[in-house]
């Protein structure tokens, strides 16, 4: 992964830390590996993300926050995963991850029609709740294992280039010297 383009989009540890809102934490911010960017801070962070972004809880990112801290992967990469589920993402996510908890409870998964509101919440949601929690919790588990191993591998795959790289400028500034 290119650590100049993560840093550049990423806050700066010291203004987290001046936050005065935060302070709440006290010094669990000042751990340094809740700000590197090596592979497996980046990997981790991506799969508490990305299982995060799956649990229909409130505060998914604080979830993720804290559970970044726990593990002490990186914070910034862990809550902004989480964005994955937005308004446009959340539908689809939400009726597949109904359609595997159907699938593995071996229920028919049945037609539904989205409403924004509390009655529609509890009358349609309180029928499906199940396979709807069941489905969540595996695709949260799948997601965030495939995005751990998807980071490892973008990782590996981002040095093997950066290593023909730097061995091809050798051999060219060798060449160049030798001529």
């Amino acid at each position: 992964m290119p650590k100049k383009w993560l840093k550049k989009y990423l806050p700066n540890p010291e203004q987290i830390r001046a936050n005065k809102s935060l302070n709440v934490l006290g010094t669990l911010l000042h751990d340094a590996n809740l700000w590197h960017l090596n592979r497996r801070s980046v990997a981790g962070a991506v799969a508490v993300g990305l299982f995060f972004c799956y649990i229909p809880i409130p505060l998914q990112m604080l979830q993720a926050a804290i559970l970044a801290i726990i593990l002490r992967v990186n914070l910034p990469i862990s809550v902004s995963m989480v964005w994955v589920t937005n308004p446009f993402t959340i539908p689809p996510m939400f009726y597949i991850a109904y359609s595997v908890g159907a699938l593995l409870l071996g229920v028919e998964p049945q037609s539904f029609q989205f409403e924004f509101s509390l009655n529609w919440i509890f009358t349609e949601l309180g029928a499906r709740w199940r396979p709807f929690l069941l489905g969540c919790l595996v695709m949260a588990g799948i997601c965030s294992i495939t995005g751990y191993f998807t980071t490892l591998w973008l990782w590996r795959l981002h040095l093997v280039q950066r290593i023909k790289e730097r061995k091809l400028l050798h051999l060219s500034r060798k060449k160049e010297s030798n001529a």
